[in-house]
């Protein structure tokens, strides 16, 4: 992992181009039992499990400044591991996601959301011990993507790492209460990743 990150700094660093548009996410995190929106208000938890994710994400800039506000539009995909009790999983998805821009006092965080597809490779244990020997599972089922971050660079005030955000990443999978392949259920994971635009 720490040499997936010294890559992104040094690819930051190259690229001093004021268009950056690619971005590059590595993240880590961990799986809670507690549904999206208990951790959207800040009661994260966990599983007494060891699940865990590390993931690599990808994405091009499709439209800056949207509506004449800071709110920019990517496309972006990523390939993820899971850390499962029977061995590993692995997941793809693809989606759409806006990130709106606050620049304050020389600083910058982004909050973002995104929403897509995702297949993984099996079913997550931790949608299987939620759904329970009865209920519905899928390998397909919807994504969001759900972030905030901050600019190391404005932060510390170093030119060469702006544009390399730091931040926590709630990744979710779920049915969407039935929409998809009759999942009622899902998934999340609280991840802590950095990012950056080249």
């Amino acid at each position: 992992m720490k040499y997936l990150v010294l890559l992104f700094l040094l690819l930051n660093i190259a690229a001093q181009a004021e268009e950056k548009p690619y971005s590059m996410r590595v993240g880590y995190g961990w799986a809670s039992n507690n549904d999206l929106g208990e951790i959207v208000l800040l009661n994260f938890g966990s599983t007494p499990e060891n699940l865990t994710v590390i993931n690599i994400d990808g994405g091009y800039l499709l439209k800056k400044d949207m509506f004449d506000i800071p709110l920019d539009l990517y496309v972006k995909g990523g390939l993820s591991r899971f850390n499962e009790i029977s061995g590993s999983t692995y997941e793809a998805t693809l989606y759409i996601k806006a990130i709106y821009n606050l620049d304050f006092s020389d600083n910058r965080v982004r909050f973002g959301f995104g929403e897509g597809i995702s297949y993984a490779s099996s079913v997550l244990d931790v949608e299987r011990i939620e759904e329970g020997p009865s209920g519905d599972t899928s390998k397909f089922l919807n994504y969001l993507d759900i972030t905030v971050d901050v600019d190391l660079g404005r932060l510390v005030n170093y030119e060469p790492m702006k544009d390399v955000y730091l931040g926590y990443l709630l990744k979710h999978r779920s049915g969407v209460f039935g929409l998809y392949n009759g999942v009622s259920g899902g998934s999340n994971y609280n991840t802590l990743y950095i990012e950056t635009n080249f």
